[in-house]
């Protein structure tokens, strides 16, 4: 048998068991879910020293490839991350299972009860990139919501997720659950992300999360259903009744805290009426914090010494201390700019006057829509989710942060009294 057909076969068997899993998982209870986070928790802390020497290996790797200090801070699990890993999964013990509840029931003219019942999805992969951590977080999530999930990491990571995916493993199999419900691909061989994306058989939904290259090969290659998050273009407007006080600390959090996040702003647009006041002043704070601005020919007969935009600047994502800025006549252009080089993923405007703010919210299409608000709580910890899986800037299923109500579907339940359809 040649490798490749080996490495296939590899990746159909655990789909196939994932599949297997899913159907064990629809019936366990809240109780017995909650059971096996917490072992996992306890596990992680008892064999801290075993996963962080695995993930020892692949740092001592990274840097002999050369990877930046940065892909090597998101490789790494310290003790910080381990810390983190533990408290989501006793976090997530604490939030409500969705699975099995019953809403909109409603009783039909022939005495029929119809309701809507939250399942789970079923199988999901996800293939992501760098963080180990999220083979914990992704895992936790699924298994809350009672679905089997296949994990592909990056090579970068393999020797920590594999350590991980034993530990979690472990501790499916103390509490008798199939511990084929939480797999990771063992192979660094990228076909084993083709062969997997088209295991429509088997899996019901994919998940990539990484760079724009990956998710879009991702999109493009799966004959399974993809939630995408292609990249986080966000944009502030600053109307012309926004209160400067409450602008400027907001546009510093969205730009400065963690520039190289999808939820960090990338577009700042300002109202001409105040322009001519608000742009020295914010231009100035940016610069302090060294943000790195480009500005349209408006901002430079104000602040001349902005670099000048290019057209490669509007809709990019930074990811950086970098920040370009355009002047507009006001909420249609706002509007207009943000449609046309948006990514749906975080709109803010900054104003004072109600009407304006409704009409912002009601035709700016992005997952979510600020009023007076940082860009960076697009986040489903900060939108009270308690956990995410990630972000869809897509519509279906879901649109925004995915916590454990968007890892479940609806089914229809129907309940009666012997009534048949005339």
């Amino acid at each position: 048998m040649t490798e490749s057909a080996t490495l296939e076969q590899t990746i159909v068997s655990m789909a196939q068991d994932a599949r297997i899993a899913s159907f064990s998982l629809m019936s366990l209870s809240s109780e017995r879910k909650n059971a096996v986070l917490k072992r996992m928790a306890d596990l992680l802390q008892s064999e801290k020293n075993y996963i962080q020497a695995e993930n020892d290996k692949d740092l001592l790797r990274g840097r002999e490839k050369g990877l930046s200090a940065a892909m090597l801070n998101r490789l790494e699990l310290s003790d910080a991350v381990m810390a983190a890993m533990i408290a989501g999964l006793n976090e997530i013990c604490l939030l409500a299972d969705p699975v099995g509840e019953i809403r909109d029931l409603v009783k039909r003219p022939n005495g029929l009860m119809v309701g809507r019942m939250r399942v789970p999805l079923g199988v999901i992969a996800m293939i992501y990139e760098s963080r180990p951590n999220v083979t914990v977080d992704a895992a936790a999530l699924c298994l809350k919501t009672g679905n089997a999930i296949l994990l592909r990491g990056g090579s970068e990571a393999i020797h920590s997720n594999m350590a991980l995916a034993k530990i979690l493993q472990e501790a499916l199999a103390a509490e008798e659950i199939d511990e084929h419900a939480i797999q990771v691909i063992p192979v660094t061989d990228r076909q084993a992300v083709n062969v997997m994306l088209a295991q429509e058989q088997y899996i019901d939904l994919v998940i990539p999360r990484g760079g724009e290259s990956l998710i879009r090969f991702v999109a493009e290659t799966s004959k399974i259903p993809v939630l995408k998050h292609y990249k986080g273009v966000c944009h502030i407007f600053v109307d012309k009744d926004a209160d400067f006080d409450k602008a400027t600390p907001i546009i510093l959090n969205s730009k400065v805290q963690r520039p190289g996040v999808c939820n960090a702003l990338e577009g700042l647009l300002l109202h001409r009426s105040i322009a001519d006041r608000y742009l020295p002043v914010i231009a100035k704070e940016l610069n302090e914090r060294g943000v790195e601005l480009r500005g349209c020919p408006r901002c430079l007969e104000i602040v001349p010494a902005m670099a000048a935009a290019t057209e490669d600047d509007w809709g990019r994502e930074y990811l950086d201390l970098k920040l370009c800025i355009r002047v507009v006549d006001g909420l249609d252009e706002a509007r207009e700019y943000i449609r046309r080089y948006g990514s749906q993923h975080t709109e803010s405007i900054i104003t004072e006057n109600y009407s304006t703010a409704q009409a912002f919210i009601a035709t700016v299409d992005a997952s979510a829509v600020m009023v007076n608000a940082s860009t960076r709580f697009n986040d489903g910890g900060q939108l009270g989710l308690g956990a995410e899986i990630g972000i869809s800037t897509t519509k279906l299923h879901a649109y925004g942060p995915m916590g454990l109500e968007e890892l479940t579907t609806r089914k229809f339940v129907v309940f009666g009294q012997g009534q048949v359809r005339s």
